[in-house]
C-alpha cells in the first residue's frame, strides 16, 4: 500500500504515527489508574494487564505486519528490542522520582513475580532456536507455550495479590497502593465509559502501529538497512514510547506500583509479539529465521530484567535525588548494547 511513497513521505508517515502513539500514551495512564481503583484489581495488575496490553498494541501490530511481509528478523528484533528499551525507561523513571529509589518505594510482590515470569518467557525462543526446526502449519510449538505460560502467570499473580505468602518490609519510603479520591466530576463518568475510552485509545494506537510497520518495512527494504538494527533501535523504541510516557506520568501521579507494573507487565505482554509474529510468518519458524544479532537482544533483555529483579528484591535505600545502583547498571547495559549493535552493523 505504501510502495508508491517516496522515502521522505515514508519517514514523515513514520514520525507522525510515532507522535500519535506518544500522545495516546499520555492519556491512557490516567484511565488505567482510575480503572485500577474502580475495579479494585490494584495498580500492579492493572499495569501488567491493561496498561501493558494497551501500550504494547502498536508494537504487536508492527511485529505481525512485518512478519507477514516476510521480514522475520525485523519482527523478532522489534519484539525483543522493545523489552530492552522499556526496561531502560524504568531506570529513567527512577531518575524522575526524586524522593527515593523507585524499586525500593514501589515494593510489590506481584511485580517481582512478573519479572521472574518474564525471564522464563524470554528463554523459550532461545531454547527453540537451539533445536531442529519443527513446525505445525509453519508455527513452532513454543509459540503456543508462550501465551499458555503468560495466561497462567496472570492467574497466579492475582492469587499472589489476594493471598500473599510474604510481604515486603514497609519503610518510610514505601508507597502503598491505595485508591485515590475522585472528584465529583470524575465520579460522574461511569466505569463502562472509562473502558470504552480506554479501548478507543488502544484502537488509535493499533492503527498508528500499522503505519509504523509498513513504513519501516519499506524503508528497510529500499535503503538495505539491517532488519535487526531497525527493529531493535527504531520500531521497538518508537512503539515503546507510550511506556516511557505512561511510566513517567504514573511516577508523577504517585502511582509507583502502576509505573513498575506497567513496564514489567508490558514486557511480559511483548513476548506475545513472538507468537503473533511466528503465526504471521509463513516461511517456517520465526525462531530459526532469527539471526545471532536478534538472539543478542534476547540475552540483553534477560540480563536487564535480572538486574531489575535484583533491585526489586534488594531494595536499596538510596537517598533523595539519587537513583539506585540497579538503574545505573540497566542504563549502562542498554547503552553498551546499542553501541555494540551500531558498530557491528557499520562493520558489516
Amino acid at each position: 500500500m505504501l510502495a508508491g511513497w517516496s522515502i521522505p513521505l515514508l519517514l514523515t508517515g513514520f514520525v507522525l504515527a510515532a507522535g500519535v502513539v506518544f500522545l495516546s500514551g499520555l492519556r491512557i495512564t490516567t484511565l488505567v489508574d482510575r480503572l485500577a481503583d474502580r475495579t479494585g484489581i490494584g495498580e500492579a495488575i492493572a499495569g501488567a494487564v491493561l496498561l501493558g496490553a494497551a501500550t504494547s498494541l502498536s508494537g504487536t501490530i508492527v511485529s505481525m505486519t512485518v512478519a507477514f511481509d516476510g521480514y522475520a528478523s525485523l519482527a523478532y528484533a522489534n519484539s525483543i528490542g522493545g523489552i530492552a528499551a522499556q526496561t531502560a525507561f524504568l531506570a529513567i523513571a527512577d531518575i524522575v522520582y526524586r524522593k527515593a529509589n523507585l524499586e525500593h518505594a514501589a515494593a510489590e510482590l506481584a511485580n517481582i513475580f512478573q519479572a521472574v515470569v518474564l525471564i522464563m518467557l524470554l528463554t523459550l525462543p532461545l531454547l527453540a532456536g537451539t533445536q531442529p526446526e519443527v513446525t505445525v502449519f509453519a508455527i513452532h510449538p513454543v509459540s503456543l507455550a508462550i501465551p499458555a505460560l503468560y495466561v497462567g502467570a496472570l492467574f497466579a499473580t492475582r492469587a499472589l495479590r489476594d493471598t500473599p505468602m510474604w510481604n515486603p518490609v514497609t519503610t518510610d519510603d514505601t508507597r502503598e497502593d491505595t485508591p485515590e479520591h475522585e472528584s465529583e466530576a470524575a465520579r460522574k463518568i461511569s466505569t463502562m465509559r472509562l473502558f470504552v475510552m480506554f479501548f478507543l485509545l488502544m484502537l488509535v494506537m493499533g492503527v498508528a502501529g500499522w503505519v509504523i510497520a509498513k513504513s519501516a518495512g519499506e524503508i528497510t527494504s529500499r535503503m538495505a538497512l539491517s532488519e535487526t538494527l531497525v527493529g531493535a533501535l527504531a520500531t521497538a523504541v518508537v512503539t515503546s514510547m507510550p511506556e516511557l510516557v505512561t511510566t513517567v506520568a504514573a511516577v508523577r501521579r504517585g502511582a509507583l506500583q502502576l509505573a513498575v507494573g506497567g513496564i514489567i507487565g508490558g514486557n511480559t505482554f511483548d513476548t506475545l509479539f513472538l507468537t503473533v509474529a511466528d503465526v504471521s510468518y509463513r516461511d517456517g519458524s520465526l525462531y530459526h529465521a532469527a539471526t545471532a544479532s536478534d538472539q543478542f537482544w534476547t540475552l540483553m533483555a534477560i540480563l536487564m530484567t535480572g538486574i531489575l529483579l535484583s533491585g526489586l528484591v534488594f531494595r536499596q535505600r538510596a537517598g533523595p535525588g539519587r537513583i539506585g545502583v540497579e538503574s545505573t547498571a540497566i542504563l549502562a547495559a542498554y547503552a553498551g548494547a546499542v553501541a555494540l549493535q551500531v558498530m557491528n552493523s557499520a562493520g558489516g
